[in-house]
């Protein structure tokens, strides 16, 4: 199966979660790509079979400036990902409160408007509790190919 994988920065954490994310589905004997500045023709061209999004929250609950782009494209374009799986990972921090992980959030919405199916849960990575969320994700990315396996 064949996952792209997009991700939304600020200071690098969720391009590094994406990387693994990457790296342990590939292990798991998916077809993975993953583009951190990419464009919706590039992941067109992959015709993926499932859809993993890793950002990160800026402001006031918004998606990364890198990552605006895209989603723009994606809202605009609407590609035929009727049915696709697809999972989440929003990193934030707790303390801002009601815009934790509101980043993730605006993907769930466009996930929900484009007919992509949440496989499992969103995982919501707090930066007030973690020195590694790379190996944090690693549980919930086990789950999530096992879903995507059905």
């Amino acid at each position: 199966m064949k996952v792209a994988i997009l991700s939304g920065t600020v200071y690098g954490t969720a391009e590094d979660v994406a990387r693994h994310a990457a790296n342990q589905l590939k292990a798991a004997g998916f077809d993975t790509w993953h583009g951190p500045r990419a464009q919706l023709q590039d992941i067109l061209e992959f015709a993926p079979q499932a859809l993993l999004v890793v950002t990160s929250t800026t402001g006031m609950g918004e998606l990364p400036d890198g990552l605006l782009p895209l989603y723009g494209q994606i809202r605009e374009r609407v590609p035929a990902w009727q049915g696709l799986p697809g999972g989440v990972i929003a990193l934030g921090d707790a303390s801002y409160g009601d815009t934790f992980c509101g980043g993730g959030e605006l993907i769930r919405e466009l996930y929900a408007e484009l007919g992509v199916r949440e496989v499992i849960e969103m995982l919501r990575l707090d930066a007030s509790e973690t020195v590694t969320p790379e190996s944090d994700a690693e549980p919930w990315l086990e789950r999530f190919a096992e879903a995507l396996r059905g």
